[in-house]
């Protein structure tokens, strides 16, 4: 299968445009045309569905999209792998969850980038769901994950176990003594879908049927400066708040009639991996045990 035809593919399914999918690759659009006809006559399937204005993906498009991305990063996986056959002594390649990333592999990587300058790093912020399918393809070596991989050949952890508080400035005083779950609407309630669970549920839940919140961001640690700055209120991991409810620039609302879910990470890494240098370095660094095969 070309990999030209499969990234061209991918391109296209993200712009739903002939014209800029050939431009973003320096090539007459009739290219474009030729790979994804190649493409369809291999699968014998149609891919896109074609008309004057738009470009959309059939349903066998859907599907196999999450299979072209995959190939089309097993390649690239080989060729960096190969590269630095001799640059390197080892390479690691961690995925990640974004909350895992923010409140405690921070620090670790970038003492282990310190520490052994002759393994090469790379670091995957990515959902639970494709974590877990790069994995188990060999594109990474390890991964954090809100989702426990329960199959023959994975050795699955329980990493880290958080608690969500919700927490404001301290110069509001309204809900110091706490707070209600039906008054949770009232608040300037900052927003970020940070996946609990890889469902990002609970905080949705806890408000009004289609409420739409004032402000939404996608990286929970961008509402920090909101939130020393006097802008809101928010629920955030404990690991990542602590420091600022130590020093008073933020306070925790203690809550009446409803309680805030805990945050189950796992670690989970490949039996065949589990005795690599590199990974074994890694895991030490995060005083954690992970001998066994827990599937």
């Amino acid at each position: 299968m070309n990999i030209e035809n499969l990234k061209t593919f991918i391109t296209l399914s993200e712009l739903k445009n002939f014209t800029q999918t050939a431009d973003r690759y320096y090539i007459v659009q009739s290219t474009v045309t030729n790979r994804i006809m190649e493409l369809e006559k291999g699968l014998g399937k149609k891919l896109f569905i074609r008309n004057r204005k738009n470009v959309e993906l059939t349903e066998e498009g859907h599907h196999f999209l999450s299979y072209a991305k995959r190939i089309v990063a097993l390649e690239a996986s080989a060729i960096e792998e190969l590269s630095m056959l001799h640059t390197f002594s080892e390479t690691l390649r961690i995925g990640t969850v974004n909350t895992a990333y923010d409140c405690y592999l921070f620090m670790p990587i970038k003492e282990y980038i310190r520490n052994y300058k002759d393994i090469s790093m790379k670091v995957i912020i990515d959902h639970s769901g494709p974590l877990l399918r790069m994995l188990q393809d060999g594109t990474i070596d390890l991964a954090f994950s809100y989702i426990p991989l329960k199959k023959a050949g994975f050795i699955c952890r329980p990493f880290h176990l958080d608690e969500l508080v919700l927490v404001t400035s301290p110069e509001h005083q309204e809900y110091k003594d706490g707070i209600r779950q039906a008054q949770l609407p009232d608040l300037d309630y900052l927003y970020c879908d940070f996946m609990i669970q890889d469902g990002g549920t609970f905080i949705r839940d806890m408000f009004p049927k289609n409420y739409s919140f004032s402000f939404e961001i996608d990286k929970l640690t961008h509402l920090i400066p909101y939130l020393t700055d006097g802008i809101g209120y928010t629920f955030l991991p404990r690991s990542l708040v602590q420091k600022y409810l130590d020093n008073g620039s933020l306070t925790a609302i203690p809550l009446l009639d409803f309680s805030a879910p805990t945050i189950q990470n796992y670690i989970v890494i490949p039996e065949s991996k589990a005795d690599h240098l590199a990974v074994c370095k890694f895991i030490d660094s995060l005083s954690i045990e992970v001998d066994g095969n827990e599937s």
